[in-house]
């Protein structure tokens, strides 16, 4: 976030705590779009999704005298919407996935292969119906500390820094917390996708012969 849109958060929410309900949908016009999506990212429905989002503005309206300025706004309001994500998971206690079309080529080559450099995996494979949910049910299944790193990190593009100020973790642990999780998935996907073809997917592997 830019200095000056730092500057216009502080500004907005002194006016919130002396109680001004203008600059409080000022923030919430600014921010309902990034609390929505990522909401959907954690819940995977509509309206779950729309109910975190009225939970978070209730939250932080209710507890706007607690932010410090220690960290972002945006970091402090980011931990209220994985918090409140996670709440409302662990009531509907469903399996949903993440869609494979969210994420990025270059992250999808990131779960699978590690380093982008070191093989030509994804190049190899175009990724089918079974291999997208399979992603999907993989990330959603990460145990929840390793789940939440990747989620804020590799599906909503938050840096380190900011990963580390929304789940209050250091960014050593962060960093490793990602790194678990990135090998989790590539275990699972690397197994699914030499099932799927007969082909191990690293540098000094060689296709399974028919005749084997």
């Amino acid at each position: 976030m830019s200095a000056s849109q730092a500057q216009i958060d502080r500004d907005l929410i002194k006016q919130v705590k002396k109680g001004s309900q203008e600059a409080f949908e000022e923030l919430v016009s600014k921010y309902e779009a990034k609390v929505l999506n990522l909401a959907m990212r954690y819940t995977r429905n509509q309206e779950d999704a729309e109910e975190v989002l009225q939970d978070v503005f209730t939250t932080i309206h209710r507890k706007i005298h607690l932010f410090q300025g220690k960290s972002a706004f945006s970091s402090w309001m980011y931990r209220i919407v994985v918090n409140a994500a996670f709440m409302k998971l662990r009531k509907r206690r469903q399996d949903k996935s993440i869609p494979m079309e969210d994420l990025s080529p270059t992250v999808r080559q990131q779960y699978l292969d590690g380093d982008p450099v070191q093989t030509n995996f994804t190049d190899q494979f175009t990724f089918t119906r079974e291999l997208r949910e399979m992603l999907g049910g993989a990330i959603e299944k990460l145990p929840e500390q390793y789940r939440s790193v990747f989620v804020l990190r590799d599906v909503n593009g938050l840096s380190n820094q900011e990963v580390a100020e929304v789940l209050e973790l250091s960014i050593p642990a962060v960093k490793s917390r990602l790194h678990r999780s990135r090998l989790m998935l590539r275990k699972k996907l690397k197994r699914y996708y030499t099932e799927f073809t007969g082909l191990i997917p690293c540098d000094d592997a060689k296709p399974i012969s028919a005749n084997a």
